[in-house]
């Protein structure tokens, strides 16, 4: 249960705030947002504030923002269409009820003859007493269907009226928000946890090992090796690493107090071939500074970004195969793993995740945000957009090929952990 709980709110935070983005810079270029959802599949929550509905969906495995003109849910009133309107103080209408079971007062029956809720914002029809008329319609409308309410969206509040930047920034801001949100649980680790100061402090030195014999301790600072000055425990590595018996001078401060240890580092063979060891262990000490917390958070997103990248390259490279991914099941037993060693780690993985999000969106795939980015790139070089049916049947193919994937990293994961 603790797993499940850590998975949900990890995944769920993750997925806020991508969508997050997508919401913000959508309502900053005047685009109507229809629905704000976490999850897929059938609602379990919803609320509706404004003109955007809020919901929690069955599956928590992702989400979407469904912004106006985007699904094509414009509504077209064919002519003879019967319908009940309402009009307000500037007799423009403000309600449209599409099924005439529900009456409103003051509701007025039109049968169409044209109509257009995109752009002139008119309806013209004939009326209870077979005038033809023609009213406006209030740019903030409402289509009632089987007691529903939907906002009408003007076609300057549609996705596709606004300028290829806004759209490009619509559809960035949900990566870019996932980069974000690592920042911020680094820079909180930082302040909570304290940052690694690298300094080169012997945390535990093993018995009988170079070190030990020639008189080594822990908690010393290690200040000069062979008379080059050592700052960070990576300095002292490399010294160490290529020089197998063969004595070096360790200038070290104990307590205030400076000593000279001459200390023969030993060939050892490990998984990365022959180096040479002196026989200590390190762990990094932390120290609690604001400042420094946030540069700590900067550096820990970029290495992760390049790490993962990396990773991305061994995999067109071909060293890394399919079956070294892993779905939505190694993503949560992985999180069972790491919810076991606190709660500090755990916020580690988090950013990790997060930052993989946002990696993954940003490929230039169809039907990820980066195959959308992709297409805007070349709406902007042809200076028009790609023809949309094209583009949907593109995106449609894409969303079958990472279904395909899903089912089989899924399996695969299946396979290995539970088989």
């Amino acid at each position: 249960m603790e797993t499940a709980i850590a998975f949900i709110i990890i995944f769920g935070s993750i997925v806020f705030f991508h969508e997050l983005g997508h919401f913000i810079f959508a309502k900053k270029a005047g685009i109507m947002v229809r629905e704000f959802a976490i999850g897929f599949g059938p609602k379990i929550f919803g609320m509706t504030k404004g003109e955007t509905l809020y919901t929690i969906r069955l599956l928590p495995l992702g989400g979407y923002v469904r912004m106006a003109g985007e699904d094509l849910d414009s509504i077209e009133l064919q002519p003879g269409y019967r319908l009940g309107v309402r009009l307000n103080e500037n007799n423009e209408i403000d309600q449209i009820v599409l099924n005439q079971n529900k009456h409103f007062p003051d509701m007025l029956f039109l049968e169409v003859e044209r109509s257009d809720l995109m752009k002139e914002m008119y309806i013209e029809g004939y009326d209870e007493e077979e005038r033809l008329v023609r009213y406006q319609v209030a740019r903030k409308a409402v289509i009632i269907e089987n007691n529903t309410e939907t906002f009408i969206a003007p076609y300057d509040r549609q996705f596709g009226s606004k300028t290829v930047g806004q759209r490009s920034m619509a559809i960035f801001a949900g990566p870019l928000f996932n980069f974000i949100l690592a920042f911020f649980i680094f820079l909180a680790l930082g302040l909570l946890q304290g940052i690694p100061t690298n300094e080169p402090i012997i945390t535990t030195v093993v018995d009988n090992s170079p070190a030990a014999l020639a008189g080594m301790k822990d908690g010393d600072l290690v200040k000069e090796i062979d008379g080059m000055p050592i700052t960070e425990w990576e300095e002292l590595s490399l010294a160490v690493r290529d020089s197998a018996n063969e004595p070096m001078t360790f200038v070290i401060d104990r307590d205030g107090t400076t000593e000279e240890l001459i200390v023969t580092p030993k060939e050892v063979t490990t998984e990365a071939g022959k180096v040479a060891q002196i026989g200590v262990q390190y762990m990094s000490p932390l120290e609690k500074n604001p400042i420094g917390a946030i540069f700590f958070g900067a550096e820990q997103t970029y290495e992760w970004t390049k790490r993962i990248f990396t990773i991305l390259g061994t995999l067109v490279t071909g060293s890394f195969s399919i079956d070294d991914l892993s779905g939505p099941v190694g993503i949560y037993k992985a999180t069972e793993t790491v919810a076991q060693s606190g709660v500090y780690n755990l916020m580690h993985w988090a950013a990790i995740l997060s930052i993989n999000l946002g990696i993954m969106n940003l490929l230039p795939l169809p039907a990820l945000d980066g195959g959308r980015l992709l297409f805007f790139l070349f709406e902007a070089i042809r200076g028009k957009p790609v023809d949309k049916q094209k583009e949907g049947m593109v995106h449609f193919v894409g969303i079958m090929l990472l279904m395909v994937l899903m089912v089989v990293v899924t399996w695969n994961d299946i396979q290995r952990f539970f088989f």
